[in-house]
């Protein structure tokens, strides 16, 4: 399976938008927890699955073949570890998780039946 990409119609686009593309990357279980374990430090594929307890390996090995295509993570000597692509991308969400943090602040703390 490859890597959803811009141009190509994506999970909720027809049009394939970059966005579009990016979030569906994005949006498939655990991308989103190996890219935030990774800008930590590298981790080889055993110290990876440790960090995101409850990865099974063939979802792991998944996630990882699909944002090495994508240009964000890549296998270097001392384990996988982010591409400049996939630090930039990193850098740019930390602003939305200072949102996230306030907005989850401001809900009630239990739900209303």
């Amino acid at each position: 399976m490859t890597f959803p990409r811009p141009g190509r119609a994506v999970r909720g686009s027809d049009t394939g938008r970059p966005i579009m593309a990016l979030l569906d990357l994005l949006g498939r279980r655990w991308s989103l927890r190996v890219l935030w374990e990774l800008q930590l430090h590298p981790a080889t594929f055993r110290e990876l699955q440790a960090r995101c307890e409850g990865l099974s390996p063939s979802v792991l090995n998944t996630r990882l073949n699909e944002l090495r295509e994508a240009l964000l993570v890549h296998n270097g000597d001392a384990g996988y570890q982010l591409t400049a692509q996939g630090e930039e991308l990193i850098r740019r969400c930390l602003p939305l998780t200072e949102w996230a943090e306030g907005w989850a602040a401001q809900l009630p703390t239990q739900p209303e039946n």
